[in-house]
């Protein structure tokens, strides 16, 4: 009788969890580059009642009893798949039309990786994302616009923090005043407008892919981390080897979706209460076991 009631206990404790992570899909559906996650139960483990017997030539063979004990939390896992992107008008909101991630790097020093490119140059004139770290792209020569790529055509490591060079090499930080209609195209350049009217490159983003994107790890913030799973970060231009292009003034939607997750919440919530009612009937034929002495 004890079992039956640990193999509620296990039940409604895995579908807390179901509801827990449905809880913070809901939460975040119109949270910019936010990926839902999904939850799998697995059986725990079970008790032998009796061994299965190969058949012989007088009789056939048996097969083997066992006794289940409950479920548990298989796995919660993080669904990748691609969202749209909504229009902002804002040139420097980008969304990564397919693959790959924005390499950032925080005052701590780890590199992050991210999809909402929400980006703004601070007072120094470097650019960063909404919560203050740095964009890592490209190196490139600040003289002829050109990229500094390796043999196999990539960008060459380690990333630089984008930041607009003084029109005067005495002059820092250099002014963001002195360029006009900054925009980012496909590819991550980005192009501003001199005091001449001239165009001028102000710096190339780059993104990075993984070979197992499930592998990442959520961090907050918008942030995925490296694993030891998720593989070493295959750094690259936008458009190149199989990685996403850039699309200015637009930010990716969260992919969650609503009528999913209604529907997943009734699941859970009919499952725990079955398991719950598990528990109840247990405690009831526990109760006239005891009732049997008076």
């Amino acid at each position: 009788m004890l079992i039956a009631m640990y193999s509620g206990i296990s039940g409604m404790s895995a579908h807390q969890t179901k509801l827990n992570v449905i809880g913070n899909n809901i939460a975040n559906v119109n949270t910019y580059g936010f990926k839902s996650s999904r939850v799998t139960f697995s059986d725990v483990f079970y008790q032998n009642l009796q061994g299965a017997s190969q058949p012989s030539a007088t009789s056939g063979g048996i097969n083997s009893n066992q006794l289940g004990y409950g479920t548990k939390v298989g796995s919660i896992d993080v669904i990748n798949t691609m969202s749209g992107g909504a229009d902002t008008g804002r040139a420097l909101d980008v969304y990564i039309n397919g693959e790959g991630y924005l390499p950032v790097k925080g005052d701590d020093g780890v590199s992050k990786y991210t999809r909402v490119g929400n980006l703004k140059f601070d007072a120094t004139g470097t650019l960063t994302d909404v919560n203050g770290s740095f964009i890592q792209g490209c190196a490139f020569d600040a003289t002829t616009g050109i990229k500094t790529l390796d043999a196999a055509g990539k960008p060459t490591l380690p990333l630089v923090n984008i930041q607009i060079a003084a029109a005067n090499p005495a002059t820092v930080p250099a002014s963001l005043e002195q360029y006009s209609g900054i925009t980012i195209g496909s590819s991550g350049e980005i192009t501003g407008i001199n005091s001449a009217g001239i165009p001028k490159t102000l710096g190339y983003l780059a993104v990075a892919k993984f070979d197992n994107v499930d592998g990442l790890s959520q961090d907050g913030s918008g942030y995925s981390i490296q694993s030891m799973n998720s593989g070493q970060p295959i750094i690259a231009t936008p458009g190149t080897d199989a990685t996403g292009t850039i699309r200015s003034g637009a930010l990716e939607m969260s992919n969650v979706d609503l009528s999913k997750e209604f529907t997943d919440m009734i699941i859970a919530q009919r499952g725990f209460q079955a398991n719950s009612r598990m528990i109840t009937v247990s405690d009831t034929i526990l109760e006239e076991l005891i009732n049997l002495k008076r």
